[in-house]
């Protein structure tokens, strides 16, 4: 299982903040492409510049192998001064 946060906007857009994923896809994208999967909105969401992905509280560049029980936060860009 992977157990998936959306921030900010991002759980704006697909209409929730935590979700359960089960089996866990292996990889990171393959778990994006499943979240994304239906909602247009949410996937150019996840797509848009400056959206960070993290895995178990580590920030990820690109693909990762996802394990059984992985947290994977899906977070917006950030603003600030």
């Amino acid at each position: 299982m992977a157990h998936v946060l959306l921030f900010g906007r991002l759980a704006d857009v697909a209409g929730w903040r935590e979700r359960a994923f089960d089996p866990a896809p292996a990889t990171l994208f393959a778990l994006k492409s499943l979240i994304a999967d239906g909602d247009a909105g949410l996937a150019a969401a996840l797509d848009a510049p400056g959206v960070r992905a993290a895995v178990d509280r580590t920030l990820i560049s690109g693909d990762a192998a996802l394990t059984d029980g992985a947290e994977v936060a899906f977070l917006p860009p950030m603003s600030g001064g």
